[in-house]
């Protein structure tokens, strides 16, 4: 990496904090930041799917990231999203957002206008030259409606070098993600973007994850993620299938919404969110409340 920072183990996508009003809940987002730290990820995600971004203001995003900086205070690598569907407007924002204590740049295949694999290239590649500092790739064509290649990010990983660390791989193709891990360059990572199948990723010779349930569990989730790199395939599948059914829960009714449910339910916080997303139906707060019970 060019900063030499790797993403080795969990990172989570963090939620954003609302008030009954809407807006932001900024002492929140602190407690969520500590929390998140104090039970061991081992970096932070801001400004992605999970943190509702495009019902942002461009203040709004900045003031985020100051918050999880100014809390986070270098404890761990920090993550920021930047990307979109116009090449040019995001490199405008990784210029206002500047690099100060901010680790990388988590950029996603451009969504609705669908490129070719030749333009997710030159996209990525105008990004790259535009940034002082690295980026992870996202592949997750379920939203994006575009599958980035194993040979894309295979060729993106080689002629862009230290310019891209990792990618996260969100496609759910265990052929594309061993194609991936087996030819990859050495030093760019592979991270899951699906909590459900970050153990057999692991397995398969992932390194990472960044993670949605891991803003209701961190502490149980990243000890699944950490036992599964270091060899422990029993205390993992322990784990693992503790948090399965939430994983389910999480994203039934769309995400953020489930684990920004489970979250209201253990305590931390109010799960208000904004439209277009709506709060859980009651049926879906009942069978979280019973697994929780169960858990």
């Amino acid at each position: 990496m060019a900063n030499g920072v790797k993403y080795t183990g969990t990172g989570v996508a963090m939620v954003t904090p609302f008030k009954t009003d809407g807006t932001l809940d900024i002492q929140q987002l602190e407690i969520h930041t500590n929390q998140q730290i104090e039970h061991g990820v081992e970096f932070l995600v801001a400004l992605g799917t999970t943190a509702e971004t495009p019902t942002l203001s461009a203040y709004e995003k900045l003031e985020i990231i100051d918050v999880i900086r100014r809390v986070n205070n270098g404890r761990v690598p920090l993550v920021v999203g930047a990307g979109g569907n116009n090449t040019e407007d995001v490199i405008n924002w990784i210029r206002k957002t500047g690099t100060r204590e901010i680790d990388a740049f988590l950029s996603v295949v451009p969504y609705y206008n669908k490129p070719s694999q030749a333009g997710i290239k030159a996209h990525f590649s105008a990004i790259a030259a535009a940034s002082d500092i690295p980026l992870i790739l996202y592949n997750v064509p379920g939203r994006t409606g575009t599958n980035m290649s194993a040979n894309t990010t295979l060729e993106l990983a080689g002629e862009l070098g230290d310019k891209v660390a990792a990618v996260k791989e969100a496609s759910g193709d265990f052929a594309q993600i061993m194609e991936i891990i087996a030819h990859k360059p050495e030093g760019f990572q592979v991270l899951s973007g699906d909590d459900a199948i970050t153990l057999p990723m692991i397995s398969a010779g992932a390194e990472g994850v960044i993670s949605v349930i891991g803003n209701a569990f961190p502490a149980l989730f990243s000890g699944m993620v950490r036992d599964a790199l270091s060899g422990d395939l029993e205390a993992s599948r322990e784990k693992h299938y503790k948090l399965m059914p939430f994983y389910e829960l999480a994203f039934r009714e769309g995400n953020p919404c489930g684990v920004k449910a489970i979250m209201q339910e253990l305590g931390y916080g109010d799960a208000n969110l904004r439209l277009p997303l709506i709060p859980a139906t009651e049926a879906l707060v009942s069978d979280i409340q019973h697994t929780l019970t169960s858990l």
